[in-house]
This record gives structure tokens, sequence and C-alpha cells, in this order.
């Protein structure tokens, strides 16, 4: 019996050379001005027919600053309509948005500005300090636009000695019309930039019709219409907000509905205030929302569907009973490949990840060394290849050195292990790479190695996933730290000192010093032993010693203010 595949998608937009998301924005616009489109939280939402002026107004305003087709726009703000809205505008004149984390600093911000090559970044007045404290290293940097109050951001006193620093208020100009960009399926719409394993970040160059047949996918797996409403509670600064949420909703027509964080405590008040028929759930938010007290008003919403990766076969099904939801489903996708497996929406498995999108790639569970087919029920690594032009990433921005690799023998290498039944559904069981995840970001242990190991008193160090106790297939980041002869560290002065040069999310949980790192003969770190190695006697676990990060005390602060 052959194989089960996903069946061909139906799709919106039938004609390929329509996947350009500017053309689907100024058809909706034509089609339904007055629709609901766009909304922030409790506000009142922005009209389709809104959106497009407001996206045209923006576009005429990069396009003042000398922006063209093929530049590289970055941008860093919160999650926003402004941020989709620059986005778009940059599109609309034939540019490349590149997000930037916005919990980024040192580092990490200059490795995504220097590597993309953007000259201009429109930043929110929050991020400032930021940014200017790596200005010397942002050499290619030459335009800041500033949004919200940028007049006292641009005042005379601390500012930037090089950088040129533009009132936000002026990228909004009077032209309503549309520019007169010719635009195609196969121009980048964008570079994401994903965690890195032995090197830093790479910058994934989405071309538009990867992110059109992204969007046309998620429609069909959540049977999208105009009718729903899609909560996205997720950053956009990672592809699968508006590439997963806002552009499926765009596709069908449908509201999408920002909310400025995930709150597991206020995800159902919020669903239930907006009317969200719709949402996606990633990494632990699901085990999160399980764990809050089950009430009354568990069912009290409209919500039908949720879409999880993971959505853990522990969990999935109570989920979906206590919740009152027609589906809880799941996919496997990357921001390199799109969605390339999803669930049937009637003949759903629990705990696997779905079915081949047969229609769009083909698919192989390879031997990692030698790339050859394992047989069903076998784990192997993941390798994917498009069937069509431009569904797909075209590598890796400025790093063919990284490219190269992962497109051997013309097959994309996910680094993901998973194994396929004899009915081709895939379930997902390891990462093979050496990247971390937490929090639903992918964190590069390359990159986290670079900063600690700038510390005085480090000789070498090495970064490792090990467990989370949450369900979702969650990591903790381990730091096994090897220090200079002679040097000792207290280590809550340590996190300190990490705290004020790593995201956030990147600041290790658990500590190790050690004597030295285990190696092959040719001086390779064995990270599969340190992550066997685990948790022991001898790490120190800042959660049990009582040691809060920064931001997790401005969260609580602003809970506390907030009730």
């Amino acid at each position: 019996m052959s194989a089960v595949v996903y069946p061909l998608l139906r799709l919106a937009f039938p004609d390929r050379r329509d996947w350009v998301f500017s053309g689907i924005l100024a058809h909706r616009a034509r089609q339904a001005p007055d629709r609901p489109f766009l909304q922030y939280a409790t506000d009142a939402p922005l009209t389709y027919g809104e959106v497009d002026r407001r996206v045209n107004r923006l576009a005429h305003g990069l396009r003042a600053l000398g922006v063209g087709p093929g530049d590289r726009v970055l941008v860093m703000l919160p999650t926003s309509i402004e941020f989709l809205l620059v986005w778009w505008a940059a599109n609309r004149i034939g540019a490349i948005e590149v997000s930037v984390n916005n919990a980024y600093k040192g580092y990490f911000l200059e490795h995504v500005v220097n590597n993309s090559g953007g000259r201009v970044m429109v930043v929110a007045r929050e991020f400032l300090d930021v940014v200017r404290a790596s200005e010397e290293r942002l050499a290619g940097l030459e335009t800041l636009v500033v949004l919200d109050g940028a007049e006292t951001a641009v005042a005379e006193g601390p500012g930037f000695a090089r950088v040129r620093t533009v009132d936000g208020r002026e990228l909004e100009t009077s032209r309503e019309d549309p520019p007169e960009v010719p635009l195609s399926p196969r121009d980048l719409c964008a570079i994401f930039y994903t965690s890195g394993t032995t090197g830093p970040a790479k910058g994934v160059m989405m071309p538009n019709a990867q992110c059109h047949l992204a969007a046309e996918s998620c429609v069909n797996l959540t049977r999208l219409t105009a009718d729903d409403v899609y909560l996205v509670t997720t950053p956009l600064y990672h592809a699968n907000a508006p590439l997963m949420q806002v552009y499926p909703a765009l596709v069908a027509g449908a509201r999408a509905v920002l909310l400025p964080r995930f709150s597991a405590s206020e995800w159902l008040a919020r669903a239930r205030a907006t009317g969200a028929t719709v949402t996606n759930l990633l990494g632990v938010m699901m085990d999160f929302l399980f764990r809050q007290p089950p009430g009354p008003g568990d069912r009290d919403h409209r919500l039908r569907l949720v879409l999880g990766q993971p959505a853990p076969a522990a969990i999935a099904e109570a989920f979906r009973e206590r919740f009152g939801l027609e589906r809880v489903l799941e996919y496997y996708g990357m921001t390199e490949i799109g969605i390339v497996t999803m669930m049937p929406w009637d003949a759903p498995r629990p705990g696997s990840c779905g079915v081949a999108v047969g229609e769009w790639f083909d698919l192989r569970i390879a031997n990692p060394e030698t790339d050859e087919e394992r047989p069903p029920g076998e784990v192997g690594e993941l390798l994917v290849r498009p069937k069509a032009p431009w569904a797909f990433s075209q590598g890796y921005w400025e790093m063919p050195e990284r490219t190269l690799p992962a497109l051997r023998n013309l097959w994309y290498h996910t680094g993901d292990g998973l194994r396929r039944d004899a009915d081709g559904y895939y379930y997902f069981v390891d990462r093979m790479r050496d990247v971390i995840r937490r929090r639903a970001v992918n964190i590069s242990s390359f990159d986290v190695e670079t900063v600690i190991g700038g510390h005085p008193a480090v000789a070498e160090c090495a970064a490792v996933a090990v467990p989370s106790e949450f369900a979702g297939g969650e990591d903790e980041i381990k730091v096994c730290l090897v220090l200079r002869s002679g040097a000792s560290v207290a280590l809550e002065g340590f996190l300190g000192w990490c705290e004020e040069r790593l995201p956030h999310f990147a600041v290790p949980r658990y500590v190790e010093v050690v004597p030295e790192l285990p190696k092959t003969p040719s001086s390779k770190v064995q990270k599969y032993r340190l992550r066997e190695t685990g948790v022991g006697g001898t790490t120190w676990d800042r959660v049990k010693a009582g040691y809060r990060l920064q931001e997790e005390r401005r969260r609580a602060e602003t809970r506390r203010g907030a009730g």
C-alpha cells in the first residue's frame, strides 16, 4: 500500500505568477476595502484598504531615504501594526526586510546588522540604547528611523556619533499611489536569521513564492475562511507569526489580531475578547496553558482549532477536550523549507507531525552520513527538496560556505531526526544538530560560547541543551566553563555579566565549572558527552539558587502593576 500524502492544496491564488505579497494585499484591498484585516489587541482593526494605503505611504517614505530594490531594511520593533506595515512597504519597492530579535544586544545584534549589510534600520525608541552601544561596530549602518517619540531620541545630548537619526513620523508620506516597481515571485521577501551550530546565526533568504506557499499551506491545514480571526501571540521577528498566521489571514480574507506577547494566564481572556477562532502554539506554550488551573470558562470562547509545533501526544487530546476545540493539529516546517508535513484533517494521528505535502516537496529519511534512504520505522535525518521553482529558501545570505553543505546532494539537510511509519506519517524524534531550543527560540550554541568566551576568567566554554521539565521538546541551557589558571568566578556575578551581553532567553540556567572539556583527537569538543552528563551534583542551577533574571523581574513587576 502506498504511503499517505497530504491532499492537493486548494489554492486561493492558483497562478504562481501572483505569489507576491504586495500584489495579494492590493488585490484584497480592491476586492474588499472595508473588510477588517489587521488589529492590535482590542484596538479597532485596520481595513484591507487602510493597510494598503498606509503601506504605499511608507513605501514612498523609504524610497525618499534612498531605499531601492534589493536593499535590506532592518526592522527592530516590538509586536505592532507598524512592524508589518514597514516590512510590506519595503517589499512594495523591491527591498528585503530583515527582522531583528528585539532582545538582541552586543554581538548578537552586530552580527545580524553587519552580515545583512542593511544601511537603514527602523527601530523603536526603547531599543535605541542597545543600538547606540554597538554603533562603532556597525560600520555599514547609515540611518535609523526611530518610531514612537523619535523627537526626544534625536534631541541634542547623548546620541549617535555617526549614524543619522530620522523621526519616524517623516517616513509616512502623503502619497497613496502604488510605487511603480516590478515585483516577481522569485524576488527575496525577507531574510530571517536562524541559529547556527558550528558558526554564527545564518540569514535565510526567503523569496516571495516560498512565503506565499507557506501561507497557502496554512490556509489548507486550518481550513481558514474569511470568517475566521487568527490570534497571533508569537513574536513577529520569527517567521511563524508573519508567514503562518498573518499572511494566511490575508490569503483567506480573514482578520489577524496581534497580541504584544504570549501569556498563559491571560490567553483565554484575550481569545474571548478578540473573538479568535484559530491560533498557533509553539514549543512549551501548550504545556504552559494545560498547567493553568481548569475553570468553568475554559470552553467560553470561539476558538475552533489550535496548531501546535509540537502538539505533545501526552496532552494533545486532553487539551482539545478541555478547551472544547474541533481540532488540535501538528505540522513540521522550518524557515528554510516552509511547511513540508501537515496533519490530515480527517485522519489525525496523535504524536505525529502529519504526512508529506507531496504535491510540493520530496522528503527522505536518510542516513545522516551517507544520505542513503532508510526504511520505514528507522530514525534518520529528514532531507527535503522542492518540486517547484522558488518554493524554497535560496540559501544563507553571504554564507556560501554554510549553504553548500546544507544542500549536499541537492537535498536540504534539516539536521532533525525523524522516522516515518508504514502509512507515511512522520514523527519528530530529536535534533541531530547542536542547537538549543528554548521558549520557541532556536539558540546558537556558537553564539552563546562566543560571548561567554570573552569573560576574563574563562579559558574555554561549551554550551549544550539539557531537557526542560516542560513538555514540547523544550531545552534549558547548560554552560560548562574551564577557568584560566588561577582564576575563580562567583556564579551569580558571572550570570550578571552574561545578562549585560546576552539576550535574556540565551542566559544559561545551569553552570558547571570543569577542569577540562572532553575532546576528540583533533581537539573538537565532544558535546554529546556533556549532554549525556546532564545536570549533576556539581551543576549550579540559577532557579534553585533563587537567582532571577532582570527580564523575569521586569515581567513580574508588570504583571503586579496590571493586576
